[in-house]
């Protein structure tokens, strides 16, 4: 689907991704003042190529973050003053690398129940 976005539309979208709540938004977008911007802008956050593109707008966002906070993990990892903090940044690191344990589960079954076994 390759939907047309106005300007007002991408300010919006823009506006969200970066955090900002739908009242600002609909301000910085240039949408009409007061309730009936945030109202409009609303309804156009509701649309689904507008949903389509805020979401592909934040996953890039996040992408684009991954690597800073990657580095920060690695550096408390190394640094940090506290063991506990070296601990859990390091099982982190090693979580996201594929080598997370394996979960372990205890089952305990609460109850009568009955075996019968016919060997006619």
């Amino acid at each position: 689907m390759n939907q047309k976005f106005t300007k007002k539309q991408e300010l919006l979208i823009t506006a969200v991704a970066n955090g900002h709540n739908i009242s600002e938004a609909s301000q910085l977008a240039g949408y009409a003042k007061g309730e009936s911007g945030r109202v409009t802008a609303s309804k156009t956050l509701k649309l689904p190529h507008v949903q389509q593109r805020l979401f592909q707008e934040v996953q890039s966002m996040i992408g684009l973050s991954a690597t800073k906070s990657l580095k920060q993990v690695v550096n408390l990892s190394n640094n940090a003053k506290s063991e506990y903090v070296k601990l859990e940044a390091s099982k982190d690191l090693l979580d996201r690398a594929g080598h997370k344990p394996i979960d372990r589960t205890q089952t305990q079954v609460v109850g009568d129940f009955n075996i019968k076994i016919d060997l006619s």
